[in-house]
């Protein structure tokens, strides 16, 4: 399975606004391996990361434990999910933030 366009490649093809073509192509080191139950597919919820086989948007889910909603009312609102989804959706949360650039205002 290919890993989709590089940072480079949507800048060179204009998908990304110029202002990251710096960063893309100064910065970039690979794409972020996703998680076994994380996909990202740009015709499903216009290629937000979901939980797979779903159209569940891990931000959506990430939101909703961040307010506070346990894991039982996740499970219970979203009975295709499991507790291996929920932890899927955790695992993508810690990969993003240890890959996150951060950049200072000019």
């Amino acid at each position: 399975s290919s890993l989709g366009p590089t940072p480079n490649d949507l800048v060179a093809n204009d998908t990304w606004p110029k202002s990251l073509a710096r960063l893309a192509r100064s910065s970039y080191i690979g794409l972020m391996r996703l998680p076994e139950r994380i996909t990202v597919d740009p015709d499903i919820m216009m290629g937000k990361p979901c939980v797979r086989g779903t159209r569940i948007p891990v931000d959506l889910l990430l939101q909703k434990m961040a307010a506070g909603e346990i894991a039982e009312a996740l499970l219970a609102a979203y009975p295709q999910l499991s507790r291996a989804y929920l932890h899927a959706v955790w695992e993508y949360a810690a990969r993003s933030a240890a890959e996150e650039v951060v950049l200072a205002a000019d």
